[in-house]
């Protein structure tokens, strides 16, 4: 195998850095609506409870129905007002034609808020597994570029469509979640046409930019909407979004061969440690066509059942928090929207950096067998899903302590990130073969919660301190449940079903709790094998919701 000379920056790394970035876009259109909406909806700040005037949630009534009212939020601010210090082009136009522009906010109900939270995810279920096979036809550079930057560009019609009405906006929210589906799965099979077998690991970590993305974009968006309108954070990520397709249009390629300005040191080394492993690849994938996917048995199997039901439960409860934390801190706390975006950042980055210790925990326990497989694996669950659970149900009962609850809310969607040791790597756990096909299988599944909880919530209404607390029962007793199945029946063994001879020998050992020993230059295929499981895992961990 050759070895690669130093070229300075090499184009390895640079798609590193666009990869991470167009992650992290891709979940920039994802969750723009979520703080949007805070400001996007008219206020209804008080109403008359007998002949006091109180809040719609925390308050201290403080005299008759024609005084003010205080809020008992601690350590929070009153919203700012809702007068734009910086017009919007949208508005301009309204005006210009003599419409209504909405100034005071638009007058939609719970329900439809839900609708609109939820509609990005009700057809992105369906390009999960279209776009991993569009990428082998059509190139990663085209599948994953269009599908960020349509989605961004669709993001500039967003204000236009509230204006119009709200179900125009359900409509493009849809369409986007249907479009930016194509952009996870497309991802990897670019890693196996450009990155070494011993660098995927590390080349997949990229796939966090989706986390930071969050960690990042909700506080930024809660300060534009703060100095302008909320009508810019939709103009930032069109902007913003073109800005990075133009640089992966002239960055990235489909392949080393096709990139014109790739130093030849690093082609060349990209190639053989490839070359090395091609042959045994294109066999492993002319024994999988010839014996065809088990679906019967996958779908039959119990301990694949038990992996979706624990990946329902601690979906159900990070799409809600992540949905539904911006208008949770606004309307119960009264925190103006640059507070709102930071406490429902900060969430995001703290279960990035828990996933990242916890797999580090969960890979010595292995390394040294001190507990087995299946063992971290159901520990990875429990914290996932039960401990998530108290966590939530805690903030049920927080009330109007914001203190109490920013607490619990964080350290809720902080531990969700055992699911990269739990419940997603048990799926390459049971078939490294298929663990592809698991994923997706999975994910068509449990998409589901993106957009069945944000109707729930707009159902049950999401203004009083009551209603907040049902939210988040329901939400801690769907977490509960399935991490307590979860940890009764899980099975992080090798499956029957996934029978390749070239992968035997290895199996084998894992299923004998024996450690296996380092590759060499004899046994390439077995260097394959473990590169490829190494990769899958990797990657199975990282690519958490």
């Amino acid at each position: 195998m050759a070895k690669e000379k130093e070229v300075g920056i090499s184009a390895r790394s640079t798609l590193w850095y666009l990869v991470f970035v167009g992650f992290a876009v891709n979940y920039m259109i994802r969750i723009n609506t979520n703080i949007t909406i805070v400001a996007m909806i008219k206020q209804s700040e008080t109403e008359f409870v007998g002949e006091v005037k109180v809040d719609y949630a925390c308050y201290v009534p403080i005299g008759n129905g024609s005084e003010a009212l205080t809020t008992q939020t601690e350590g929070s601010s009153l919203l700012r007002s809702r007068e734009s210090r910086v017009i919007s082009p949208e508005q301009l136009l309204l005006t210009l034609f003599n419409l209504d522009p909405q100034k005071e906010g638009f007058d939609w109900n719970d329900y439809q808020q839900g609708l609109i939270l939820g509609a990005f995810y009700w057809l992105h279920w369906i390009t999960q597994i279209p776009g991993g096979i569009l990428a082998r036809r059509y190139g990663t550079k085209l599948v994953f570029g269009a599908s960020n930057v349509i989605g961004c560009w669709m993001c500039f019609l967003m204000p236009i469509a509230a204006y119009w009405d709200y179900r125009v906006l359900v409509v493009l929210r849809v369409l986007q979640g249907l479009i930016c589906g194509l952009a996870w799965p497309a991802m990897h099979h670019m890693a196996g046409q450009w990155i070494p077998p011993n660098e995927r690991s590390k080349f997949v970590t990229a796939y966090l930019g989706s986390s930071v993305g969050v960690a990042l974009n909700f506080p930024l968006f809660g300060f534009i909407i703060s100095w302008t309108s909320w009508e810019y954070v939709y103009h930032f990520c069109g902007i913003f979004g073109t800005v990075w397709y133009v640089a992966w249009l002239y960055f990235v390629y489909d392949s080393p061969a096709e990139h014109p300005r790739i130093h030849a040191n690093e082609r060349k080394y990209i190639e053989s440690s490839l070359g090395i492993t091609a042959q045994s690849t294109a066999r492993r994938e002319q024994q999988q066509q010839e014996q065809g996917t088990p679906w019967r048995k996958i779908i039959l199997s119990r301990a694949m059942w038990m992996t979706i039901i624990a990946q329902w439960g601690g979906i159900w409860g990070l799409f809600t928090l992540m949905t539904q934390a911006p208008t949770y801190f606004n309307n119960v706390h009264g925190w103006n929207i640059e507070m709102t975006g930071l406490l429902s950042g900060i969430p995001h980055l703290c279960r990035m950096l828990f996933a990242y210790v916890f797999s580090i925990v969960g890979d010595h326990l292995l390394k040294h067998e001190l507990m087995s497989r299946t063992g971290v694996r159901k520990m990875g669950g429990t914290l996932c899903c039960v401990v998530n659970g108290i966590f939530v149900f805690i903030l049920a009962s927080s009330g109007c302590n914001s203190l109490m609850a920013t607490i619990f809310l964080t350290l809720a969607t902080t531990v969700h990130g055992a699911v990269s040791t739990g419940p997603l790597a048990n799926l390459v756990d049971m078939s490294p073969r298929y663990a592809g096909i698991l994923l997706g299988f999975s994910g068509m599944i449990t998409v589901v919660p993106g957009f069945v909880s944000p109707i729930i919530v707009g159902m049950l209404g999401n203004h009083t301190v009551e209603q907040w607390r049902i939210i988040f029962l329901i939400t801690s007793g769907t977490l509960i449940i399935c991490g307590l199945l979860y940890m009764a029946f899980a099975d992080s063994t090798l499956q029957p079903w996934n029978s390749c001879e070239d992968l035997s020998s290895v199996h084998d050992d894992e299923l004998k709790g024996l450690k296996i020993s380092p590759p060499n230059a004899t046994f390439p295929e077995k260097q394959e094998a473990d590169d490829q499981k190494e990769d899958d895992s990797a990657a199975l961990r990282l690519s958490s919701v």
